[in-house]
Protein backbone atom coordinates (compact mmCIF):
# COMPACT_ATOMS: atom_id res chain seq x y z
CA UNK A 1 0.00 0.00 0.00
CA UNK A 2 2.55 2.61 0.48
CA UNK A 3 4.02 1.99 -3.01
CA UNK A 4 0.90 2.94 -4.77
CA UNK A 5 1.48 5.89 -7.11
CA UNK A 6 -0.69 8.35 -8.93
CA UNK A 7 -0.07 7.74 -12.86
CA UNK A 8 2.29 10.12 -13.94
CA UNK A 9 0.40 13.42 -15.32
CA UNK A 10 -2.59 12.91 -13.90
CA UNK A 11 -2.29 15.11 -11.04
CA UNK A 12 -2.11 18.99 -12.42
CA UNK A 13 -2.54 22.06 -10.66
CA UNK A 14 -5.43 24.06 -11.58
CA UNK A 15 -4.72 26.94 -14.00
CA UNK A 16 -5.78 30.04 -12.00
CA UNK A 17 -6.38 32.17 -15.28
CA UNK A 18 -7.38 36.16 -14.92
CA UNK A 19 -4.87 36.73 -12.39
CA UNK A 20 -2.50 38.92 -13.74
CA UNK A 21 -0.32 38.79 -16.77
CA UNK A 22 1.94 35.93 -16.04
CA UNK A 23 -1.09 33.83 -15.16
CA UNK A 24 -2.01 32.59 -18.73
CA UNK A 25 -1.78 35.17 -21.10
CA UNK A 26 -3.82 39.02 -21.55
CA UNK A 27 -7.57 37.44 -22.07
CA UNK A 28 -7.85 34.53 -19.45
CA UNK A 29 -9.21 32.58 -21.77
CA UNK A 30 -12.24 34.38 -22.78
CA UNK A 31 -11.21 35.22 -26.56
CA UNK A 32 -10.87 38.78 -27.45
CA UNK A 33 -12.98 41.68 -26.95
CA UNK A 34 -16.51 41.83 -26.71
CA UNK A 35 -19.56 41.43 -24.31
CA UNK A 36 -18.76 38.09 -23.44
CA UNK A 37 -15.29 38.80 -22.78
CA UNK A 38 -15.98 41.26 -20.28
CA UNK A 39 -17.36 40.60 -16.38
CA UNK A 40 -21.35 40.82 -15.57
CA UNK A 41 -22.42 39.01 -18.48
CA UNK A 42 -25.25 36.59 -17.22
CA UNK A 43 -24.71 32.75 -18.46
CA UNK A 44 -28.16 32.47 -19.31
CA UNK A 45 -28.18 35.11 -21.16
CA UNK A 46 -24.56 33.81 -22.85
CA UNK A 47 -25.61 30.53 -23.39
CA UNK A 48 -28.98 31.96 -25.28
CA UNK A 49 -31.57 30.70 -22.96
CA UNK A 50 -32.63 34.31 -21.60
CA UNK A 51 -35.58 34.02 -24.65
CA UNK A 52 -36.57 30.47 -23.59
CA UNK A 53 -37.17 31.64 -19.47
CA UNK A 54 -38.94 34.36 -20.98
CA UNK A 55 -41.09 32.87 -23.40
CA UNK A 56 -42.00 30.10 -20.48
CA UNK A 57 -45.53 30.94 -18.28
CA UNK A 58 -44.76 32.16 -14.88
CA UNK A 59 -46.81 30.76 -11.99
CA UNK A 60 -48.06 34.55 -10.94
CA UNK A 61 -49.05 35.85 -7.47
CA UNK A 62 -47.42 35.17 -3.67
CA UNK A 63 -47.62 31.99 -1.90
CA UNK A 64 -46.83 32.12 1.54
CA UNK A 65 -44.75 29.68 3.18
CA UNK A 66 -46.06 29.86 6.48
CA UNK A 67 -48.26 26.70 7.68
CA UNK A 68 -51.93 27.30 7.83
CA UNK A 69 -53.66 26.40 11.40
CA UNK A 70 -55.31 23.11 11.21
CA UNK A 71 -59.30 24.32 11.17
CA UNK A 72 -62.20 22.59 13.75
CA UNK A 73 -65.69 23.50 13.47
CA UNK A 74 -67.54 24.97 16.60
CA UNK A 75 -70.58 22.41 15.51
CA UNK A 76 -68.16 19.10 15.74
CA UNK A 77 -67.04 20.37 19.14
CA UNK A 78 -70.50 20.53 20.25
CA UNK A 79 -71.21 16.85 18.72
CA UNK A 80 -67.68 15.35 20.45
CA UNK A 81 -66.88 17.08 23.93
CA UNK A 82 -68.95 17.13 27.15
CA UNK A 83 -69.72 19.87 29.20
CA UNK A 84 -66.86 20.73 31.38
CA UNK A 85 -64.10 19.41 28.98
CA UNK A 86 -61.25 21.42 27.29
CA UNK A 87 -60.68 22.02 23.82
CA UNK A 88 -57.10 22.10 23.22
CA UNK A 89 -54.87 20.38 20.33
CA UNK A 90 -53.86 17.67 22.49
CA UNK A 91 -57.87 16.23 23.31
CA UNK A 92 -58.63 17.44 19.43
CA UNK A 93 -56.28 15.06 18.22
CA UNK A 94 -56.84 12.51 20.68
CA UNK A 95 -60.81 12.74 19.58
CA UNK A 96 -59.65 12.53 15.81
CA UNK A 97 -60.77 15.96 14.39
CA UNK A 98 -57.14 17.19 13.77
CA UNK A 99 -54.23 14.54 12.50
CA UNK A 100 -51.52 16.89 14.35
CA UNK A 101 -51.24 17.57 17.96
CA UNK A 102 -48.69 19.58 17.43
CA UNK A 103 -49.30 22.44 14.58
CA UNK A 104 -51.73 25.12 15.58
CA UNK A 105 -55.64 25.18 15.58
CA UNK A 106 -58.10 27.48 14.92
CA UNK A 107 -61.20 26.89 15.70
CA UNK A 108 -64.24 28.34 13.39
CA UNK A 109 -67.92 29.14 13.95
CA UNK A 110 -69.65 26.64 11.39
CA UNK A 111 -72.64 24.77 13.65
CA UNK A 112 -73.93 25.77 17.20
CA UNK A 113 -72.56 24.66 20.64
CA UNK A 114 -74.84 24.75 23.81
CA UNK A 115 -72.40 22.93 26.11
CA UNK A 116 -70.04 24.90 28.07
CA UNK A 117 -66.15 23.84 27.23
CA UNK A 118 -62.97 26.04 28.23
CA UNK A 119 -60.81 26.12 25.08
CA UNK A 120 -56.52 26.28 25.39
CA UNK A 121 -53.81 27.05 23.39
CA UNK A 122 -56.56 27.59 20.19
CA UNK A 123 -56.99 30.14 18.01
CA UNK A 124 -60.60 31.37 17.85
CA UNK A 125 -62.08 33.13 15.17
CA UNK A 126 -64.55 36.06 16.25
CA UNK A 127 -67.97 34.73 15.74
CA UNK A 128 -66.64 31.29 17.42
CA UNK A 129 -65.68 33.54 21.10
CA UNK A 130 -69.14 34.83 20.49
CA UNK A 131 -70.85 31.47 20.61
CA UNK A 132 -68.70 30.13 22.86
CA UNK A 133 -68.95 32.05 25.39
CA UNK A 134 -73.14 32.76 24.84
CA UNK A 135 -72.60 28.87 25.97
CA UNK A 136 -70.99 29.60 29.04
CA UNK A 137 -67.63 28.11 28.15
CA UNK A 138 -64.54 30.13 28.44
CA UNK A 139 -61.47 30.89 26.10
CA UNK A 140 -58.19 30.92 27.85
Amino acid sequence: MNTIRSARGSKQNKRRVGRGLGSRGTTAGRGQKGQTSRSGVGGLKRLGMRHTILATPKLRGFRSLATKPQTVDIGQIGKIYIAGETVSPTTLAKKGLVPDRKAAVKILSTGTIDIAVSVKHCAVSAPAAAKITAAGGTIL
